[in-house]
């Protein structure tokens, strides 16, 4: 046995709706390696359950691992407002939104999020960012006064498979570029605290102060 294979036997077993939502995604559907997965699953879970939010927002809902996870935490009359640009997506979405029991809980927004965001008019205790990576600070930039101070802000694969540490220019393609602009940037934005983690492909953590 690894220390992987360690960590996974000690962690919270996966809900038998999301394995099989897995298994539908890597059958069915372009790019699996974009779903969520199983052990950041978990933690995100268990954040949404530390941190009990009223209203969540997720930019990048791909097919609904992330949505699910941050639901088990919601709130009573909690709610998710969950922006995807691919629309083919909805049956497998809101298949598995029933199945796990939170279809009344989501609204599901089909479309370019730099156009939907401004449009909903919540405070949100959690913003997810999940999606295209070149506009990971537009979308910051797009949420940061729709979250309440001590509400937190936290975006996936700010590792980018290492492609962090390279630092030419003329060798980074545009999402790993968008990647680092947006590291640096709440890096040294004061009006946040931040932590990176090194969990799957890198979550990092802001909380608004």
């Amino acid at each position: 046995m690894n220390i992987k294979e360690y960590i996974i036997n000690h962690t919270e077993k996966e809900d038998p709706v999301l394995t099989e939502l897995t298994r539908e995604t890597n059958l069915k559907v372009l790019r699996p390696r974009m779903l969520t997965g199983f052990y950041q699953g978990v933690f995100i879970q268990l954040i949404s359950k530390m941190i009990q939010p009223k209203n969540i927002l997720e930019i990048g809902t791909y097919t609904g691992y992330s949505a699910i996870c941050w639901a088990k935490g919601l709130k009573k009359n909690g709610t998710i407002d969950t922006i995807e640009i691919k629309d083919e997506l909805e049956p497998i979405i809101s298949k598995y939104f029933k199945r796990s029991g939170i279809e009344k809980k989501v609204k599901i927004h089909f479309g370019n999020a730099i156009n939907i965001i401004p449009k909903i008019n919540k405070m949100f205790d959690i913003v997810f960012i999940d999606a295209d990576k070149t506009n990971y600070l537009n979308y910051y930039n797009l949420v940061f006064n729709k979250v309440k101070k001590g509400a937190y802000i936290i975006a996936d694969n700010v590792l980018w498979n290492g492609k962090v540490l390279n630092n030419n220019n003329d060798e980074m393609d545009e999402s790993t570029k968008g990647i680092k602009i947006f590291n640096d940037f709440v890096q040294n934005d004061e009006r946040v605290e931040n932590i990176l983690l090194n969990i799957r492909d890198g979550l990092m953590i802001l909380r608004k102060k």
